[in-house]
C-alpha cells in the first residue's frame, strides 16, 4: 500500500515522539482520555509537545490547545504525569476551541522519568511500523503502563474490535492503535485521483490497480504508484482484510470482475462496484453464473456509493466514501465476523 508521507503526519504522534527524544528533546504527550457532550478531537486523539513548545497533533483547538502546552512544559519540568479537565459553555465555546461546548478530559505524560518509558514507546512504535494491533494501557491511579495485543485481554479485544480508545470503569486508560484502514481501487480512472485524496484524507492507505499501461501514467496520477499486475493477482497479493475496503471502477468485466472474485474470498469490509443498476444486474448474473452464492452476492454494493445525486467524478467519489464510512461504522465495528 502506499501513501504519502506527509497525509498523516498528525497520526504519527508515537513515532515523533520517539524521534523528537531521540534528538535529545524532552517530550510530552497528552491524549484525550475522555469526553462529555460536544468535543471536536475523539477519544484517543494526541498532541506531542516538546520542551521547545513544538507541537504536532490536535487534542482541541484554540486556547485549550494553548493550556495543554502549559501543562505539558511544567510535566515536562517536574516530571510528573497531570490529568486535565476542561468545560466549556456553549458561549465560551468558539473562543476557547470548542465548536460547541463540552467537557474533555486529557492525560499528560512526559516520555522517559516520571511517564511513559522510552522502551515501551519504541516498542510501540515498532508494532505499528509492523502494522500489527497493539494498544498501549495505562492505569491512571499509578501511570504505569503496558502493551497489549490481540488475545491478551478481553477488555482491550473489545477496543480492537470496535476500533476505540477508551478509560475504563477500572480506570485503565486503554489507547487502541490499529493498522489503518486500506482502500483498493480497481481502474486509473477519472473517478480514482478525487476518490485516493478523500480516502487519504480518512485515514485509508491506498493502493490503485490498472493492468493498461495508458491509463496508469504518471500524467493522470502524479506521484502514484499504479499496480500494473492483473486484477486477481494484485488484490490477492494485498490480502484484504476486515480493515480492507475494495472498489472496482473499470467498467470491465474482464478487471472489475475477476477482481470481484478475488475480493469475494477475503475479509474486506466492504465491495463496491461502479456501473449502472443495468450494468450491476448484468455483474451480478455472470457471477452467479461463475458459482457464487447469494450470501456473497449480498456483499457487493452496487450501483456503488450513496444516493446522493452525484454528477461530477469528485461528487461520485464522495459517494463511494461516504458509503464506505457508513458500512464501516453502521455496526459499531471496523472488524466484521
Amino acid at each position: 500500500m502506499t501513501d504519502r508521507p506527509d497525509d498523516r503526519l498528525h497520526d504519527r504522534i508515537p513515532e515523533t515522539a520517539l524521534d523528537w527524544h531521540r534528538a535529545g528533546k524532552a517530550v510530552a504527550i497528552a491524549t484525550v482520555i475522555e469526553t462529555w457532550s460536544s468535543a471536536p478531537r475523539p477519544v484517543g486523539s494526541q498532541l506531542v509537545i516538546s520542551a521547545r513548545a513544538e507541537m504536532i497533533g490536535s487534542v482541541s483547538g484554540g486556547c485549550v490547545e494553548g493550556a495543554v502546552v502549559v501543562e505539558a512544559l511544567e510535566g515536562l519540568a517536574d516530571c510528573k504525569p497531570r490529568t486535565l479537565t476542561y468545560g466549556i459553555a456553549d458561549e465560551m465555546a468558539f473562543a476557547a476551541g470548542l465548536a460547541c461546548g463540552g467537557t474533555i478530559r486529557i492525560l499528560v505524560e512526559p516520555v522517559g522519568k516520571g511517564g511513559i518509558p522510552v522502551d515501551m514507546l519504541s516498542a510501540l512504535v515498532a508494532d505499528r511500523a509492523a502494522a500489527r494491533p497493539v494498544a498501549m494501557v495505562t492505569r491512571l491511579a499509578d501511570g504505569t503502563h503496558a502493551l497489549l495485543h490481540p488475545g491478551m485481554d478481553a477488555e482491550v479485544d473489545r477496543g480492537f474490535d470496535t476500533d476505540r480508545s477508551g478509560l475504563t470503569e477500572y480506570g485503565r486508560f486503554i489507547a487502541i492503535h490499529n493498522p489503518p484502514l486500506r482502500l483498493i481501487i480497481i481502474g486509473a480512472v477519472h473517478i480514482a485521483a478525487p476518490l485516493l485524496t478523500i480516502a487519504r484524507s480518512c485515514g485509508y492507505a491506498c493502493a490503485l490497480i490498472d493492468p493498461r499501461s495508458a491509463f496508469g501514467t504518471d500524467q493522470r496520477f502524479p506521484g502514484e504508484t499504479v499496480l500494473d499486475d492483473w486484477p486477481d493477482a494484485a488484490v490477492q497479493s494485498l490480502r484484504p482484510d476486515e480493515r480492507t475496503a475494495v472498489v472496482t471502477l473499470t467498467h470491465d468485466p474482464k478487471l472489475d470482475d475477476p477482481a470481484i472474485l478475488a475480493a469475494l474470498q477475503s475479509r474486506a469490509f466492504y465491495i463496491g462496484c461502479l456501473g449502472s443498476s443495468r450494468t450491476h444486474a448484468s455483474r451480478l448474473d455472470r457471477l452467479r453464473a461463475s458459482g457464487v452464492d447469494e450470501d456473497s452476492i449480498a456483499r457487493l454494493h452496487g450501483p456503488v456509493g450513496l444516493k446522493i445525486g452525484a454528477q461530477t467524478a469528485a461528487e461520485i467519489a464522495i459517494s463511494i466514501m461516504a458509503e464506505i464510512t457508513a458500512t464501516l461504522r453502521k455496526a459499531g465495528t471496523s472488524r466484521p465476523k
